[in-house]
């Protein structure tokens, strides 16, 4: 029951930071004096709505989003004679950005702010957490044992293998091993190397255990297992000592609220290309997100809607994974900034680009002594526009379906 509260709750999250969106752009129209006509949350059916002034305000059945309707955004819009002189249009290039990027402006003083106090007291996932196998290596040898040990990894443990070596001589989960047999291990390849290197048998191992150094005698199991330094080789008799790597990385950091203001800027650049690394990928992971909905294993890489955000979310607060949930809430702001800036009607930034291609045209146009041509021809560009609608709109409901059949999962 908690989950589907926290979950109700993140999505109300969610549409509250999309309404603050919409909220940018009327406050900058109304105060540079453009006429808004709507502003709603949600979008179909009205539920309910109320004018003040000269705007409707108002709540639509469906909260996936919200809307604000500024008079005038093209020369095509028809107004009022009293109220021609407030078309957006009119208005010069400058102001009309600062209202199309008011938007994402507002949503970007969102993450930016989260991220501060996510750094500086919650916890916000170590950018040096080892993620390949050289980095998982060049950690320290700090173990972690296992149940037994396999005559080849080809399986897990069974009945009748061999109690870990490393178990049975009183190593503990935690150990950091310096030595083998007077050998040194300077770190988790190394330890590798030293153990494979070793006669199985009877053998000295060195480890240091809070803080205070110790010795024990371990019988090395023998195994079959390939090259470390190739894989694919043949597997050769070598000794085992049945431990697995124990990082000691946080996977979590806090800087405090002095160093989280040098930490937001490298986190606010670490998640702009992390939400440009993943937007890349989107084209080549629809075949998966589709075959996810018909019956394969969703993969956690596939691209995600706001409903499986808020799925997401929910699980993660049911959980207790408040830096989860924050980074969740944040990358979708970042995201959001990231798309809506995106070059292409209907989304901002494709109003913005066509508003400066114009400027531009205007300009080239008065040095060269031609004659002003004027606004673009958005019927022109309505083929396009209407593609972009229909993708979208069909990847949103991809998404959302998989997120409903099939969502991602912390679990």
């Amino acid at each position: 029951m908690s989950q589907v509260l926290f979950t109700i709750a993140f999505a109300v999250a969610i549409l509250v930071s999309v309404s603050l969106h919409e909220l940018g752009h009327m406050v900058s129209a109304k105060r540079f004096g453009m006429l808004v006509t709507r502003f709603f949350v949600g979008y179909g059916p009205t539920v309910f709505s109320w004018r003040r002034g000269e705007t409707e305000y108002g709540l639509k059945a469906i909260p996936l989003g919200g809307f604000c309707t500024i008079a005038g955004m093209t020369r095509d819009d028809e107004l009022e004679p009293k109220d021609e002189h407030r078309a957006m249009w009119r208005f010069p290039v400058w102001k009309r950005t600062v209202v199309m990027v008011s938007g994402v402006t507002v949503q970007f003083a969102l993450a930016v702010p989260g991220l501060w106090f996510a750094t500086a007291f919650v916890g916000v996932p170590n950018l040096d957490y080892p993620q390949t196998a050289q980095q998982l290596g060049a950690q320290p040898a700090a173990i972690v044992l296992a149940g037994c040990v396999t005559p080849d990894t080809a399986r897990a443990c069974a009945a009748g293998d061999p109690a870990s070596p490393a178990r049975a001589a009183g190593l503990r989960d935690g150990d950091v091993l310096t030595a083998v047999n007077g050998v040194a291990i300077a770190n988790y390849s190394d330890m590798l190397r030293v153990v494979r290197d070793t006669r199985p048998g009877l053998a000295e191992v060195a480890y240091v255990r809070d803080g205070q150094p110790g010795t024990v005698r371990a019988d090395l199991s023998a195994v079959q297992r390939p090259s470390l330094s190739d894989p694919t080789a043949a597997p050769t008799t070598v000794a085992a000592l049945g431990v697995g790597l124990q990082v000691t990385a946080p996977r979590e950091v806090t800087f405090g609220p002095a160093g989280a203001f040098g930490a937001t800027v490298t986190y606010t650049g670490w998640m702009a290309g992390q939400t440009w690394e993943a937007a890349k990928r989107i084209p080549q992971k629809v075949p998966a997100l589709w075959r996810s909905i018909t019956g394969d294993e969703r993969d956690p890489a596939t691209p995600i809607s706001v409903v499986g955000v808020s799925l997401l979310g929910g699980e993660a607060a049911s959980l207790g994974m408040w830096s989860t949930v924050l980074m969740i809430f944040i990358g979708l702001n970042v995201f959001m900034v990231f798309f809506n800036l995106l070059p292409l009607l209907p989304l901002d930034g494709g109003h913005i680009a066509i508003a400066w291609f114009e400027r531009a045209r205007s300009w080239v146009a008065a040095r060269l002594g031609r004659p002003d041509p004027g606004g673009i021809d958005y019927f022109k560009l309505m083929p396009l526009t209407y593609a972009v609608v229909l993708i979208g709109g069909a990847f949103t409901l991809l998404t959302i379906t998989a997120d409903v059949i099939n969502p991602i999962t912390i679990r």
